[in-house]
């Protein structure tokens, strides 16, 4: 028996006021997550050329960007450094006057309201450029753990509110949480890279974090495209070890990822539309191929849609701008 045409799907759709009105996802800047590239320097400001709109920036000028992000509502920012020496074990990445944990103690005095995220990993600060620390041409992962904590508490001890292991290291979240509690951060909050895929699309962020791998790349610790079960598995475990929040890196080709993360733990979940994601919207926009500021909104929609609660993007400024 046909329910046409007592039942039309249409009907709803007739008006603007009406599609609003039953619409069932809503973008909302205060879910959005905006990533900012510090580097040395006084009132320097960058152009990534794969990344349009986007800068490497000296922390005064951060910090103006952070005030600004903070007028439009948007509430978190994450950091990526680039030092201004690079060795074999990162060692910036651990020190006190380091270029992030400077940049978070700027921040968290000129602007309070922000909330301050603080990638951790090796990779911009090694002079190889591998997110850990080598044994020949081998990352060696356990050796990587006590720097990755250390780096972890330089960041607490600034200031920062969340801590966010995107290295891939196995006890990573659980070296790091114990660090952070026996040194007195047991509020700071960990939101791990969970499910961190080995992608093509991060091609833009290695110009932007200067992080590109002198030899190699990092498919023995990031994950492979084709294994969602093996991303369940590795929530489980951050999960188990102390983080607070868990994410799925990238985004855009991995929403069944996002979705089976949500429907199994039920804890907040993190997406990041990478750089590639970002480039690919901003070509194709340039190009005239598609309407940039619709194909934002809708990559940003359905990855909303798929379970993520929060949204790293370099979409951020943009969206707040023309209004979400």
């Amino acid at each position: 028996m046909t329910t046409f045409p007592k039942i039309r799907m249409r009907r709803l759709r007739s008006n603007p006021l009406l599609r609003d009105l039953v619409r069932e996802t809503r973008l909302d800047v205060g879910k959005l997550v905006q990533p900012l590239f510090v580097c040395p320097g006084s009132d320097v400001d960058r152009p990534i050329s794969a990344m349009p709109g986007c800068s490497q920036m000296s922390i005064d000028r951060t910090v103006e960007k952070a005030r600004m992000l903070s007028d439009l509502g948007i509430r978190s920012i994450i950091l990526f450094g680039i030092p201004s020496v690079k060795d074999a074990v990162g060692s910036e990445a651990s020190a006190e006057n380091g270029i992030v944990p400077q940049a978070v103690r700027a921040l968290k005095k000129a602007v309070p309201q922000m909330l301050v995220w603080c990638d951790v990993c090796l990779c911009e600060y090694t002079d190889h450029g591998h997110c850990g620390i080598l044994h020949g041409d081998h990352v060696d992962n356990d050796a990587t753990l006590p720097r990755l904590s250390a780096m972890a508490l330089a960041c607490a001890q600034a200031g920062a509110d969340v801590i966010a292991p995107s290295d891939m290291m196995d006890g990573r979240v659980g070296a790091i949480r114990s660090t952070l509690d026996e040194s007195g951060f047991q509020d700071a909050v960990i939101v791990s890279y969970a499910a961190k895929y080995a992608s093509s699309f991060y091609g833009p962020f290695r110009e932007a974090a200067e992080s590109t791998p002198a030899f190699g790349d990092r498919r023995s610790y990031q994950m492979d495209p084709a294994n969602s079960d093996e991303a369940l598995r590795e929530v489980a475990l951050d999960l188990e070890e102390g983080a607070d929040i868990v994410m799925v890196k990238p985004a855009l080709s991995y929403l069944d990822v996002i979705r089976r993360v949500k429907d199994r733990f039920q804890v907040p979940v993190a997406a990041y539309n990478v750089s590639g994601e970002f480039s690919m919207i901003k070509a194709a926009a340039a190009a005239g191929w598609l309407d940039g500021d619709r194909a934002m909104r809708e990559v940003l929609l359905s990855i909303h849609r798929a379970g993520a609660d929060i949204i790293l993007t370099y979409h951020g400024e943009e969206l707040a701008r023309a209004g979400a």
